[in-house]
């Protein structure tokens, strides 16, 4: 074969692969009017500074403060919560779930609401060895590392769903999440029978 056939050829998924819309992880097309962003994050810390990254790698400008021609992204609430699933016999928790719950809201630069308030709530189990405390925190923190950049992800694919779909269709995304297979739920209630006095 000669050798134009061939990078034709090695060039083809590349080009499918751009003709469907494929961006790389932590890109995203912006809605219109955030081309220039104010983030403000509750609690900052990983969250923070990995949104803005991935802000940043979105071709989004970050400025330090909010005025006339800048969009706001803010995130009120973003916090972790862990709950234990299972223990055994001996009265040892064995197995954790690690939840991430994220609130965001967003306008343009002409202050209007392009993303209502909306919430993100993410969830990943875990095992427990009580003869591996240093693994068990490595694996919470690899976990909780994992949440993070998946509540990111969820954020960027919504503000791109505004872009790509407008606000109203946006907002119809949105709706409840599906119970996780670990969501407890509260029993039916026992009603004993009637007795016939």
């Amino acid at each position: 074969m000669n050798h134009r056939l061939l990078k034709l050829i090695a060039l083809l998924p590349v080009l499918a692969l751009a003709a469907c819309g494929f961006h790389l992880r932590g890109s995203a097309a912006m809605p219109n009017g955030m081309q220039r962003v104010h983030l403000t994050v509750g609690g900052g810390g990983d969250f923070q500074r990995k949104l803005a990254r991935a802000l940043l790698a979105s071709n989004v400008t970050l400025e330090d403060k909010g005025g006339p021609g800048i969009a706001e992204l803010r995130v009120p609430a973003q916090n972790f919560t862990v709950q234990s699933l299972t223990i055994n016999g001996a009265a040892q928790v064995t197995e954790f779930a690690v939840r991430f719950h994220v609130v965001f809201t967003a306008t343009d630069a002409e202050g209007k609401v392009i993303a209502p308030a909306q919430a993100i709530d993410l969830q990943r189990e875990y095992s427990y060895d009580a003869s591996q405390p240093v693994g068990t925190q490595s694996q919470m923190e690899q976990i909780q590392g994992s949440l993070i950049d998946d509540a990111i992800q969820a954020v960027l694919f919504r503000l791109q769903a505004v872009a790509k779909h407008g606000e109203v269709a946006a907002a119809k995304a949105v709706g409840p999440m599906p119970a996780n297979a670990s969501t407890t739920q509260q029993p039916p209630q026992y009603t004993p029978p009637a007795t016939g006095d």
